[in-house]
């Protein structure tokens, strides 16, 4: 399936169970692993399970394949694979904590300075 309709049926399938603070960011140019890489937020366990629960269901029912869905056990912070998006949603304290936007959105320059800071602490 092509990258721009799976990424239109991700956003859609979020936006249907109230996802917060949606953010997509073009990972083609910084891993070969995978081309976008979705984040949105849920309130509560069980809307963080709903929200990936419905990606899911949303894709199969347009041809798409779900490769994995990982941490739906817990609920705090729920992964689907989709091949060429990855789909992270999370409680908002384990967003924020974890911050993946600044993660994937840093230059390798930038990510870099970041790992040897953190190791000098």
């Amino acid at each position: 399936m092509d990258t721009r309709k799976l990424q239109k049926i991700v956003i859609s399938a979020l936006e249907d169970i109230k996802g917060k603070e949606i953010e997509v960011i073009n990972t083609a140019k910084l891993t070969s692993m995978f081309d976008r890489l979705v984040i949105a937020t849920g309130d509560s366990n069980r809307q963080v399970k709903a929200l990936a629960r419905n990606v899911a269901e949303k894709v199969r029912e347009a041809g798409g394949e779900v490769l994995s869905t990982e941490g739906e056990d817990t609920g705090e912070w729920v992964l689907v694979d989709l091949g060429d998006i990855v789909v992270h949603v999370m409680q908002p304290q384990v967003r924020q904590y974890y911050n993946l936007e600044e993660l994937w959105q840093a230059t390798p320059s930038q990510r870099r300075k970041a790992a040897e800071q953190a190791a000098s602490e």
